[in-house]
């Protein structure tokens, strides 16, 4: 009935503005008061409002939509729906402060991701609402600002236009910076921090540049301190863990700046147990904010270890991290667990905790139990730590091996996710460095030799590039590469010649005859290469290439088949002079590269002796 009233162009503007009132109180309700609103289409009937000349009405209609729009069962793209609408709303923003606080509040609730932040920028967001920032009204300030760090977040494009924006002759940033200042409201701070955050990220202000080192991150430092809201400390640190998370020297700043390190520490705390039974608001307040506090936490002490060794044993040595971490990896909220992963994944960069704080409190137990049945942005992140688990110094690499990693790791290596095949392929190659050959041959069992091929056609540089490291590990100390050669050197081989003869970069071929330049090192294996026509003219194209990194590895297969301390060394030594090598060889001698000239005698002298 009132919606029929609000529509009817035949009653009285008082009377409509009367039910726009009405139903916004309704839509203030419960969130199946606003689904029956929104079943009955109140949005276009509202929309279709903004169009009469009263202005009352007009600002009864807006209130009720942000009424709508604030809740959290409105789809968002409702307003998108109709192109102009947008339009209309940025005409209005010029009626009064009501229509500006409201439509800036619509837009702020509105905007997420980037296809609405590019439709609202299209539409003249930054240039339509940027004077509103020095409104005299508090409310309209506010719901501007808030705007403008919407429509940045993670947001380049916009990010850099704010630079040269200004407002009564002052440039954003600079206003920025003055609602930064510790005398404005909380909210403010913080939201302008958000915005500076941004453009900093986006590099339109430069890390070094003081309103970020001296302005921006101590404010966000401010906001982690106990004297704040539990709301405002999740905000405070994870805008602060995005400002650091690229940049080492706001991470050292960030560190020693009001304890942070151990202030963070605090974050774990909630609920606490005082207000167990005598406050039941306050604890139900808490536990909401937990998991909030736990998740802002382990992101922000994720940016600050992301480079630095000490920064990493500081956050180590706070009370319980190592505990708090492992609770984390099997958390029932999925947000808390990705970013006690990421957090893990930090400290995992360093070797001093790998043998140590991770040896002694068993990581890698929770994290193979992780990497189970996890979706796949925590998957990303858990395999890259496990690569770091499994580096040659790390003692948990033995452990992790038992607990059935290979067979994990092979099938991560089929994923349609590229992160998750780098991932996969990376850490087996970190597995096979310097492993025991029954290591070797588990893995390549466990891969097949289908999948091998697979990995090697993989359109994805990085995927060869891992695999091709992986084989060299596997290829190396002669008795592993004869055994492998003598159970997969064909398929190997086939492998090698498919990549020396595809289009691929200098790296990929350097890599690919490194590899045969090991099997050349084989006592059995040598002959697989011997045989082989078509490899040894390979090898000789690569010995006169343009490139002196695959001269310089081609150049390692033949010192290693020519070697005279080794069997069969004089058929080997002439089947090549044969085919010219031994003539390249005095050509490089004369080489102006010091390396190639060096290796190219020695060669000789083989020839010599």
């Amino acid at each position: 009935m009132l919606l029929y009233l609000l529509q009817q162009e035949t009653s009285s503007t008082e009377l409509r503005t009367e039910c726009a009132v009405v139903l916004g109180s309704l839509a203030m309700g419960t969130e199946n008061n606003v689904k029956s609103l929104l079943d009955c289409h109140i949005i276009p009937a509202l929309l279709q409002g903004l169009l009469s000349p009263d202005l009352k009405f007009i600002e009864a209609c807006l209130r009720c939509l942000r009424t709508i729009f604030i809740s959290p069962v409105t789809p968002e793209d409702l307003l998108y729906t109709d192109a102009t609408v947008i339009s209309h709303l940025m005409a209005l923003l010029s009626r009064s402060r009501y229509t500006q606080e409201y439509i800036c509040q619509i837009f702020s609730h509105c905007c997420k991701g980037p296809d609405h932040q590019t439709i609202l920028f299209n539409h003249g967001a930054v240039q339509n609402i940027a004077h509103l920032l020095v409104s005299t009204s508090y409310k309209v300030r506010m719901q501007a600002l808030k705007c403008f760090s919407v429509l940045a977040f993670e947001n380049p494009q916009v990010s850099m236009t704010f630079v040269n924006v200004s407002v009564d002759g002052e440039l954003l940033p600079q206003i920025f910076v003055k609602m930064l200042q510790r005398d404005k409201p909380i909210e403010m701070q913080l939201t302008s921090a958000k915005c500076l955050t941004s453009m900093c990220r986006a590099g339109a202000i430069r890390t070094d540049d003081s309103c970020i080192v001296l302005k921006t991150l101590p404010c966000l430092v401010r906001m982690c301190s106990k004297e704040r809201l539990l709301e405002e400390r999740v905000e405070g640190a994870e805008t602060l863990a995005y400002l650091i998370e690229t940049d080492v020297e706001l991470q050292r700043i960030a560190s020693i700046t009001d304890h942070l390190i151990v202030m963070l520490a605090d974050y774990f705390k909630y609920p606490s147990s005082v207000s167990a039974i005598t406050d039941i608001k306050r604890l139900d307040h808490d536990l909401k904010h937990a998991h909030e506090l736990r998740q802002a936490a382990f992101k922000l002490y994720a940016s600050l270890g992301a480079n630095d060794e000490d920064i990493r044993k500081k956050i180590i040595e706070t009370e319980n991290m190592m505990d708090r971490i492992v609770n984390g990896l099997s958390e029932s909220s999925i947000k808390v667990r990705l970013a006690a992963v990421r957090c893990l994944h930090s400290l995992s960069r360093s070797v001093q905790q790998l043998r140590t704080s991770f040896q002694d409190h068993a990581v890698w137990k929770p994290l193979m139990k992780v990497l189970q049945n996890a979706p796949n942005e925590i998957l990303v992140v858990a395999s890259s730590t496990l690569c770091n688990l499994l580096l040659e110094f790390s003692p948990s690499k033995e452990p992790i091996l038992e607990s059935g990693a290979i067979e994990l790791l092979c099938s991560l290596t089929q994923s349609e996710n590229l992160a998750l095949r780098v991932n996969g392929i990376w850490a087996l190659m970190n597995m096979a460095f310097q492993a025991e050959q029954k290591i070797k041959s588990d893995i390549l069992r466990g891969l097949s030799t289908e999948q091998l091929f697979q990995l090697l056609s993989d359109s994805d540089v990085n995927v060869l590039m891992k695999t091709l490291g992986l084989l060299r590990n596997l290829l190396s100390t002669r008795p592993h590469i004869d055994h492998i050669m003598s159970t997969h050197g064909k398929q190997i081989m086939q492998a090698v010649t498919l990549i020396l003869e595809g289009e691929h970069n200098i790296e990929v071929k350097e890599q690919t005859l490194c590899i045969l330049a090991n099997i050349a090192d084989g006592t059995t294996a040598k002959e697989l290469i011997m045989t082989n026509d078509d490899i040894l003219q390979k090898i000789k194209y690569y010995m006169s290439h343009s490139n002196a990194k695959l001269q310089l590895a081609a150049m390692f297969c033949i010192s290693n088949l020519i070697w005279n301390e080794e069997e069969g060394s004089q058929e080997r030594q002439d089947k090549l002079r044969d085919m010219g090598i031994v003539d390249i060889l005095h050509k490089l001698s004369q080489s102006s590269d010091p390396n190639l000239c060096d290796k190219a005698k020695t060669a000789l002298q083989q020839y010599l002796a």
